[in-house]
């Protein structure tokens, strides 16, 4: 009886074999690289040539003057992101489900769904000639009633503002549409029930939906925990300089510039490493929670 078994799920299992070694090679294998953080890493030593110096390069991290001036940029945007990446979504979500045109509520859905697909390198360009101190369309309206013009992308207390809204913008089209899933899940004798009992759109969006999209928003809200550390690279280095480090720059940012222009690797292999393994507890940690709390497991 196994011996069939294994015969018939034998092409299931070979199947599986490309993706297994892919991921080996391009996510495991990688991994052998972080002996780079306790080394002075010389490239034409290779990785076990070079001197071991232990906790040398956390020693020297911690000591950097910007460090935790880096650390709380990234928590504080990663943090706004997640908040309002949730808050938007659901509150457009909950819209969305009042209307009752088809055409109109999908061409909402596909336009707020859009820039989803659009690269940051794309999308930087146009915020960059958006937000233009001289010609952006935004400081010109702003002119227009009287105002100065502002330079968002260079103004250390408009430049995280402008990281945080612009990343919700891009992505709560497609979170709203998990959210508007999880509506279509409320039994709709709820609303049947409610309507004869005299509630308004407002009652029952407070006292149906909201309460029936609790178990999604809750393990999305969980989910998230792992990202704390992830400001979103692409989308910083495509908007920052040298002006806006004070408030923009992340830790990504930092990796990128000590390990590739200053060629101080194995700092730099040290912060990432730092950065990899609280995300890692964070992810373990929101899976326990998002197990514990709406009964979301993996396995």
């Amino acid at each position: 009886m196994n011996m069939k078994k294994t015969k018939r799920e034998l092409p299931l299992h070979l199947m599986l074999v490309p993706g297994v070694l892919i991921l080996l090679i391009y996510c495991y294998y990688p991994m052998v690289g972080f002996v780079i953080a306790f080394q002075k890493f010389i490239p034409i030593n290779g990785l076990f040539g070079s001197d071991w110096i232990g906790f040398g390069n956390f020693r020297y991290v911690l000591q950097m003057p910007d460090i935790w001036q880096v650390l709380g940029n990234t928590v504080f945007i990663a943090s706004m992101k997640i908040l309002l990446g949730l808050a938007v979504p659901i509150l457009v979500a909950v819209l969305l489900n009042e209307l009752k045109h088809v055409l109109i509520k999908r061409g909402v859905q596909t336009l707020i769904y859009l820039p989803h697909f659009l690269s940051w390198v794309i999308l930087g360009g146009v915020l960059v000639d958006i937000l233009s101190p001289s010609e952006g369309i935004i400081n010109q309206l702003l002119n227009a009633v009287g105002m100065d013009s502002i330079f968002f992308l260079g103004s250390n207390k408009w430049f995280p503002a402008v990281l945080i809204f612009s990343d919700v913008w891009k992505e709560f089209g497609f979170s709203t549409i998990v959210f508007l899933a999880a509506i279509t899940g409320i039994n709709p004798s709820l609303y049947e029930a409610a309507i004869v009992d005299g509630a308004n759109h407002t009652r029952q969006a407070w006292h149906i939906t909201l309460p029936g999209m609790v178990p999604v928003i809750v393990l999305m809200a969980t989910l998230s925990l792992g990202n704390v550390l992830n400001a979103g690279f692409d989308q910083v280095f495509n908007l920052y300089s040298p002006s806006v480090y004070q408030s923009g720059d992340i830790l990504d940012t930092l990796i990128y510039r000590i390990g590739l222009l200053d060629a101080q690797f194995g700092v730099a292999t040290a912060i990432g490493l730092f950065k990899s393994f609280v995300s890692f507890v964070l992810i373990t940690i929101s899976y326990f929670l998002a197990y514990r709390l709406v009964n979301y497991r993996i396995f």
